[in-house]
């Protein structure tokens, strides 16, 4: 069922969604870049723009590293995406007339404004997207290169739907765009009720 909302929603919100089958074909760099510079433009705190994005197309010499860095159950599905990408998020930031970094505190909620970006973007484009918490947080600074300087934030499977029969059966019902919670649930006048 398409989703609906009865506020002058744009239809880009709605259509997207996060789906887990894909197709396996491959996309290029060039599209892969389109997805970053959309990414880009998103806002930041003194425009700072403290995202980084680390990637891998399928078959290039980094897919197996980044695939392997997801837990089992997202690897499984995931393997058949055209392209993963991890965002990262700097954890400092040099203010305008400062020479000294002090702690990003909007670091993550930027990082997160570019993934959205990026998924709207995507889906422009005909690809699908699908965010992932599920990887190995211990490891994935090491392999990523992000050291202490950068927080790994997602990783994302890129990549065009594939038949939802692909999946594993128990993936297969859950293949559909998921409901949001009613807005009155998430947005309060002065404070959050007690």
């Amino acid at each position: 069922m398409p989703r609906s909302t009865h506020r002058d929603v744009l239809p880009l919100f709605l259509d997207r969604w996060s789906p887990r089958a894909f197709d396996g074909s491959p996309i290029d760099q060039a599209t892969l870049f389109t997805l970053f510079d959309a990414a880009s433009w998103a806002p930041s705190a003194f425009n700072y723009q403290p995202w980084r994005f680390v990637w891998a197309l399928q078959g290039d010499a980094s897919w197996d590293a980044l695939l392997g860095l997801l837990l089992p159950f997202n690897a499984a599905w995931a393997g058949k995406a055209s392209a993963l990408v991890f965002v990262l998020a700097d954890k400092l930031i040099v203010p305008p007339g400062s020479d000294q970094a002090q702690p990003a505190t909007t670091a993550s909620f930027d990082a997160g404004a570019a993934w959205a970006q990026l998924a709207l973007q995507a889906h422009h484009l005909g690809l699908a997207t699908h965010g992932m918490a599920g990887y190995d947080h211990a490891r994935a600074p090491e392999v990523l290169g992000a050291g202490d300087r950068y927080t790994v934030e997602v990783a994302i499977a890129i990549g065009r739907r594939g038949d939802k029969a692909s999946l594993p059966e128990a993936l297969q019902a859950r293949e559909a765009p998921s409901p949001r919670k009613p807005v009155e649930e998430l947005a309060f006048a002065g404070r959050l009720p007690a």
